[in-house]
């Protein structure tokens, strides 16, 4: 029987993850007494890491007599034994100087975001650029470019806008244009993207069946709001591949075997990275969250990402923009360090776009020492 998991398990638990994070190798009692002077024998810290592993929060490999953490343990310990921590204030200034030298600048910040967050979590990074909560709509105008062409000018709510040419019939006039715009900007006013499936099944305004061309108009906007949507969930952005793949993990050990599965573990991380998949499913439960997730290996949906552990915190400005941010590593990550690090930059972002819009951020939105 395992027992219970007694205070000094916890303990020797807490002390077998850091040092497997510190050293990539499994863990031995004797290594345990030894380095951290445990006031107890190396045979009773053999007894509880016996106990750990049948309780499911150690395991070892076959090759070894030392122990290594399963997801179950890294997850006790993300819960329950790890330390909170920030980042020294040395370190908050340097990052707050970086991202206030390019203020301003959207795209500039998410791509600095994931620079920041890979050199100090020392992982792979990822960030989707801000953007409305919900995509709403707000205008339509319509622009006579040719007697059979128009431009189609939609206007979202925070400032989105996007063009398109649609053929029109000869002999339609510019009042006619701005007539059938104005009603499909009545009928669609602050919608979303199902409500205006929605209206656009429905075809009708104030009780009047909608004309042919304003049924195409309802589509034109329908079909431009689900092509936004869908690219802004593709849109991930991506940076410190290099620190990821520093990691022991990714090096072959030796023959020939280990060398095809670091290759492998290679192609999968890059396909991660470059396409989103896997990482996609985990974006909506961040916007919709607040603190910091942390997704721990078998937690995972996607058998591709079982290998990896993700620590997301959504950032912006409720009712303007918001985004999602993060590290990606191997299982063997430093949690507080990744957690504090991801947690102060999303802070800082915040604060950036709260200034940005004009809009004071509430106090719990800014602390970098929340809680998970």
């Amino acid at each position: 029987m395992s027992g219970p998991l007694t205070e000094r398990r916890q303990m020797i638990l807490k002390l077998v993850i850091q040092e497997f994070v510190d050293t990539a190798t499994p863990v031995a009692s004797e290594t345990l007494v030894r380095k951290y002077r445990l006031p107890v024998s190396s045979a009773t810290v053999r007894n509880d890491m016996a106990a750990l592993e049948e309780l499911g929060f150690l395991t070892h490999p076959h090759t070894s007599g030392g122990r290594i953490p399963t997801d179950a343990g890294y997850r006790f310990f993300v819960e329950n034994l790890m330390e909170r921590t920030t980042l020294s204030p040395a370190e908050q200034r340097m990052i707050r100087h970086q991202f206030y030298q390019v203020r301003g600048e959207l795209d500039q910040w998410v791509q600095l975001a994931c620079a920041v967050l890979a050199r100090t979590a020392h992982n792979a990074s990822v960030a989707t650029a801000p953007r409305a909560e919900q995509l709403r709509f707000k205008s339509l105008e319509l622009i006579a470019i040719h007697e059979t062409m128009a431009l189609a000018v939609i206007v979202f709510h925070g400032g989105i806008v996007k063009q398109q040419t649609l053929p029109i019939e000869p002999g339609r006039t510019p009042e006619d244009l701005r007539r059938a715009a104005g009603l499909v900007s009545d009928l669609l006013a602050d919608a979303t993207l199902s409500r205006a499936e929605e209206l656009a099944a429905i075809a009708t305004f104030n009780g009047v069946p909608l004309s042919e061309f304003e049924r195409t108009l309802v589509d034109l906007v329908v079909r431009a709001m689900s092509v936004f949507e869908e690219q802004a969930q593709e849109q991930i952005y991506s940076d410190g591949i290099l620190e990821m793949l520093s990691q022991p993990e990714f090096l072959p050990a030796s023959g020939r075997d280990d060398a095809e599965r670091a290759i492998e573990r290679l192609r999968r991380t890059l396909e991660i990275l470059k396409s989103g998949r896997g990482l996609s499913p985990l974006i909506p439960q961040a916007l919709a969250s607040g603190g910091v997730q942390v997704i721990i290996g078998g937690e995972h949906s996607e058998d591709t990402m079982r290998d990896y552990s993700v620590i997301l915190a959504r950032y912006g400005v409720e009712g303007a923009l918001v985004g999602v941010l993060g590290v990606i590593g191997p299982t063997r990550m430093a949690y507080p360090r990744s957690i504090s690090t991801v947690r102060y930059i999303a802070s800082l972002m915040t604060n950036l776009l709260a200034d940005l819009y004009h809009v004071n951020t509430r106090p719990s939105d800014i602390e970098p020492a929340a809680e998970l």
